[in-house]
């Protein structure tokens, strides 16, 4: 990448955040953890660096740093809230604990020009910031001056003009923060001098040409799984390496109604992909039978998947590449600074490694992007719309859609159910609306009367949330009518169900594939 912002995590659960408006801005930028930002910065300068918050108090003793030689590689820094902290504490400020704590929206006053805040937040103005801070300074290092105050903060936010290094209590990456995401354009654009040229088109050249240079003559195995993630790197990969490339789709069992069709026409009638077809169904329920812990069902899934898709790679005669669509975020839980949940969460996945029994190496063309710039790129590859903008469907598929133990039956239910559901949301024009929908078979039979006769049958919860890319959640607010009419077609169409429900859990920042 010709331009790079670094961002330096301390641990905070919205450090994806601050890429995401970078990216949003056209500028490219990676996440590492704090102790592996000295051999990021090794690997070559960056334009600038953002240090994130975190949950560390720097009067702890064990408290986590920020490297030394990041201070004069001679580019600006902006630090956020833990970054504004650490940088102020290593630079010669104090911090200490504070009798005044902030939490969530807060007034900032603007109390003097700043870089930082050209075009947007005038001398004197009260701006809405979200704070999330015990600790505060209370002395600021050399050089720097105060430019912003709140309530409990007197360096709420502090510039250095001559090293360009900036500091803010607040987070801006958060939309309540109002104008940050442009606060942050300032610090990337008019500080640090990046031109925002990065574009999917640009990414989908340099990535083309890395595929090249790591895979050189060789061979590559990609796995198809049916989503998005899969179909965009095998598509580009194809595009890199032609014929070099075969992949091979295991077919679980637990996939929707139609979806291994599906792929099966894509990437084998429209595409001409060289395109291995396991249809290995009954084994996989065969393994989950009498298991209901979800956490074991993962387990069993993802083993079994690994067996499967071995055995399918040295029938197609081997390679010495495997291809997997790893996305930024699976990437950045698997090295998070204080041990990210992606060994639960992704426990179903081969998130940073493979068996070492494959003795193949890893090519991961996606591995840099978020889940809207997995869906940008598809179309910048001209993957159909229905592909592109398929809702997120988790490698245990409908597994954990059926809580408690997997049968034929139950998956048959669900099945049937599910697309009722999808396509009463197609018709009411919502699918595009909402980033993840799906219907859940409950574990509990209820009693219910149906017609003249009692029912002794299956409860259904549909779930639909929202999302930008994957970070947070929230319900989708179905009107009333459109609930009403999807369960009515449920209760009559679907032998089984004699209940349904509609959930509104919301999703902090994490992972939004619910058991």
């Amino acid at each position: 990448m010709s331009e790079r912002i670094l961002i330096v995590d301390f641990g905070s659960q919205v450090t994806q955040l601050i890429a995401r408006r970078v990216r949003e801005s056209g500028v490219y930028c990676e996440i590492v953890p704090f102790h592996k930002a000295e051999a990021a910065l090794a690997a070559g300068p960056p334009e600038a660096v953002i240090l994130s918050g975190g949950p560390a108090s720097v009067a702890q003793s064990d408290a986590p740093l920020v490297p030394e030689a990041l201070f004069h590689l001679g580019v600006p820094v902006l630090g956020i809230c833990y970054g504004e902290q650490a940088m102020c504490a290593q630079l010669g400020g104090l911090v200490e604990p504070s009798d005044q704590r902030e939490f969530g929206r807060a007034m900032l006053e603007v109390t003097d020009r700043c870089a930082l805040f050209d075009g947007i937040w005038p001398p004197g103005s009260r701006q809405q910031v979200w704070m999330s801070h015990g600790d505060r300074v209370v002395r600021l290092p050399p050089g720097f001056r105060t430019v912003g105050v709140s309530d409990g903060a007197p360096f709420a936010a502090i510039a250095d003009d001559a090293r360009r290094f900036y500091g803010v209590q607040f987070h801006p990456e958060v939309v309540h923060t109002l104008q940050g995401s442009l606060l942050l354009r300032n610090f990337t654009h008019q500080i640090a001098g990046c031109t925002g040229r990065w574009t999917m088109a640009a990414f989908r050249a340099e990535a083309i040409a890395r595929v090249r240079a790591q895979v050189g003559q060789g061979r590559v195995i990609c796995g198809l799984s049916g989503g998005v993630d899969s179909a965009v790197a095998a598509v580009l990969l194809h595009e890199a390496l032609g014929a070099r490339l075969t992949c091979v789709f295991v077919d679980t069992g637990l996939l929707r109604a139609g979806e291994a069709d599906e792929v099966v026409h894509l990437f084998r009638d429209h595409y001409n992909i060289p395109l291995v077809h396991s249809d290995a169904g009954a084994l996989f329920l065969g393994k989950l039978a009498g298991v209901s812990d979800p956490e074991a069902k993962r387990k069993i899934i993802g083993a079994t998947f690994i067996d499967v898709f071995e055995a399918e790679a040295k029938r197609a005669g081997g390679a010495e590449f495997l291809a997997q669509g790893t996305l930024y975020p699976d990437v950045i839980e698997s090295v998070s600074a204080l041990g990210g949940p992606s060994v639960t969460i992704k426990s179903h996945h081969n998130v940073g490694g493979l068996p070492e029994r494959m003795n193949m190496r890893l090519v991961e063309p996606l591995r840099e992007l978020f889940k809207d710039e997995v869906r940008a790129l598809g179309r910048e590859l001209g993957l159909p719309p229905s592909m592109v903008g398929r809702h997120p469907f988790p490698g245990p598929g409908l597994a954990i859609r059926v809580p408690g133990e997997v049968t034929a039956e139950r998956l048959d239910i669900l099945r049937r159910a599910d697309t009722i559901y999808l396509e009463e949301i197609r018709k009411a024009g919502f699918y595009d609306e909402i980033w993840q929908a799906f219907a859940v078979l409950l574990p509990v039979r209820t009693v219910g009367v149906m017609g003249d006769q009692r029912s002794y049958e299956y409860a259904c919860a549909l779930r639909a949330v929202t999302s930008t890319d994957g970070m947070t959640a929230d319900y989708y607010p179905f009107p009333h009518d459109f609930l009403g009419r999807t369960a009515t077609r449920l209760i009559n169409e679907v032998k089984g169900i004699n209940r349904v429900t509609y959930d509104i859990t919301s999703k902090p920042p994490g992972t939004i594939e619910w058991e």
